[in-house]
């Protein structure tokens, strides 16, 4: 198998998490970027650059990288060198009701975690100790279940005695911006719209958007149609009508937003590997 090629795991049954394996990640480069979904890394070999909003840390083999529902992040190489990891995707409502029923949350809706690394040896065989079973085909659903929801229920409840950090909150007219492009992602909506709804003048509203979102208007709604297409793969839809059916106009310029922002083809993600058997991780140091 070429070792370049990323893994995606996914099972029906497991619907709420999705593990994605890079063994050669030389030439896995992301544009910045978010996702719906909360996400945790292991660096598995070599080391490279974080970019979490406008933090920027150094990660190497035995660290765990930790990401927010819609913060803006990218994870890159350096200098050609070789690196590898696994991350790990997990829908934000199923998270939030685990960490709520834990007595971790006040209320049954999503709170940001400040943690963006953590390099501890315990934590970071668990969680590969978690993700070569999910990608070992021998391995129960029961066994797979339990994994998953004792090492998060563990790590959240570690995560929770960190301090929160609060973020501060976009403006109402940039928050109801967002809505509108959240709401109309799959339309050709243009600037001046967005100036009239917001009553910012163009350049205003680019500058603030990108403070306040990490992206500028356009971004964000590539970013929202490329998480949209995430789904449609994910459950079979053909390429062609998959880019269809996010907004974008032909499937080229589908495929090249999707390798810019996912790191990977619409073809590898669309179809999970079967190889989920022998040298699954590559955890141990």
């Amino acid at each position: 198998m070429n070792s370049s090629k990323p893994i995606f795991w996914r099972d029906a049954r497991l619907p709420h998490v999705e593990l994605r394996k890079v063994s050669d990640g030389r030439k896995v480069c992301y544009a910045p970027h978010s996702h719906t979904q909360w996400s945790i890394g292991a660096i598995t070999e070599g080391e490279s650059t974080y970019q979490y909003r406008e933090a920027l840390f150094h990660v190497r083999a035995g660290d765990l990288v930790l990401m927010n529902p819609e913060w803006v992040h990218s994870c890159n190489p350096i200098d050609n060198q070789p690196w590898a990891y696994l991350m790990l995707y997990v829908d934000t409502g199923w998270l939030t009701d685990l960490r709520f029923r834990a007595g971790l949350l006040p209320e049954a809706r999503w709170q940001d975690m400040a943690t963006a690394t953590l390099s501890e040896p315990l934590w970071y065989d668990r969680y590969c100790r978690m993700a070569e079973c999910l990608l070992d085909a021998r391995r129960d659903l029961l066994d797979k279940q339990t994994e998953v929801v004792e090492f998060l229920s563990d790590l959240m409840q570690k995560l929770a005695r960190q301090p929160v950090v609060p973020q501060p909150d976009a403006p109402d007219t940039l928050t109801e911006l967002a809505r509108y492009l959240d709401n109309h992602t799959t339309e050709d909506v243009s600037l001046d719209t967005l100036c009239e709804i917001s009553g910012y003048s163009a350049g205003h509203l680019i500058r603030a958007f990108r403070h306040y979102f990490g992206l500028t208007p356009h971004a964000y709604l590539l970013n929202r149609r490329i998480q949209l297409g995430r789904l449609e793969l994910a459950n079979g839809t053909p390429i062609a009508e998959a880019a269809l059916n996010t907004g974008f106009a032909d499937q080229p310029h589908f495929q090249r937003t999707f390798k810019r922002l996912m790191a990977a083809t619409p073809n590898q993600y669309r179809q999970p590997s079967t190889d989920h058997q022998i040298q699954a991780t590559d955890c141990k140091q």
